[in-house]
């Protein structure tokens, strides 16, 4: 039988979801934590790549078991599991769902601290210049998104991609008054190696004078890298949201 799985993790201390030769990863924990439990060999395959250090509020995975999962299986899996990866949800699912390519739609967001918290130091990226953002360019630069198709400015270089196509339905700021923390929020079918944290960095530089908007309109129009890119770090970025049609 198939599994689908909810879960969410802190991904300060791994290399990122996919399974790395010499280095932690999200997948490879669960993994082995469900070949524990289960006493066999269980591969699990996720519904996409987060990079080092990006975390998950709402992460999506199927795996195969030898029929029906045991009654304790999330209290068991879970405390296999270190505290930072937490699984929620086991879901029977048809035999051909697939984790990843059945997701139509998946959502980000990324969080930017106003003042320095050392309880957000791992998820929010302290920004102390936060005085000198222009938000209405800020906001204009999101805005601007919206009206493309594709987005090789904002990919990482020797990603392996000759697609650069993806359907954004959200790319907006929520600035709330009088809290600490700036939040970017983006909701597309597909997402580019590195996309989120360019684009973040891209409306940072514009909001403080380093790019004009009109060079963020010209590097979609021509499909070209940006000068002055910036990539933000990866603390700040969670997962929020997958969607399928079933």
């Amino acid at each position: 039988m198939r599994y689908f799985l909810t879960l969410s993790y802190l991904g300060t201390r791994y290399s990122g979801w996919q399974i790395q030769p010499n280095a932690p990863s999200v997948q490879e924990t669960l993994e082995q934590a469900l070949s524990t439990l289960l006493r066999r060999n269980t591969e699990i395959t996720g519904c996409g790549r987060t990079d080092a250090g990006v975390h998950a509020r709402y992460y999506v995975a199927h795996f195969d078991a030898d029929g029906a999962l045991p009654k304790t299986f999330l209290n068991g899996v879970n405390s296999i599991l270190p505290p930072d990866i937490a699984i929620h949800e086991a879901r029977p699912v048809h035999a051909e769902a697939h984790a990843r390519f059945d997701a139509f739609e998946r959502s980000y967001a990324y969080h930017i601290s106003l003042r320095k918290d050392p309880f957000s130091t791992e998820m929010a990226w302290f920004y102390p210049n936060y005085r000198a953002l222009d938000l209405q360019k800020l906001k204009e630069t999101a805005e601007l998104l919206l009206h493309y198709q594709a987005f090789s400015p904002f990919c990482k270089t020797h990603s392996g991609v000759d697609n650069y196509g993806c359907d954004l339905k959200r790319a907006s700021w929520e600035i709330p008054e009088g809290a600490h923390e700036m939040i970017f929020h983006i909701t597309a079918n597909r997402f580019l190696r590195g996309m989120v944290r360019l684009i973040v960095g891209a409306c940072i530089q514009v909001a403080t004078g380093k790019l004009d908007l009109n060079d963020v309109k010209r590097a979609l129009d021509e499909q070209k890298t940006l000068k002055k890119s910036l990539s933000v770090p990866p603390h700040g970025l969670f997962l929020t949201a997958v969607h399928y049609p079933y």
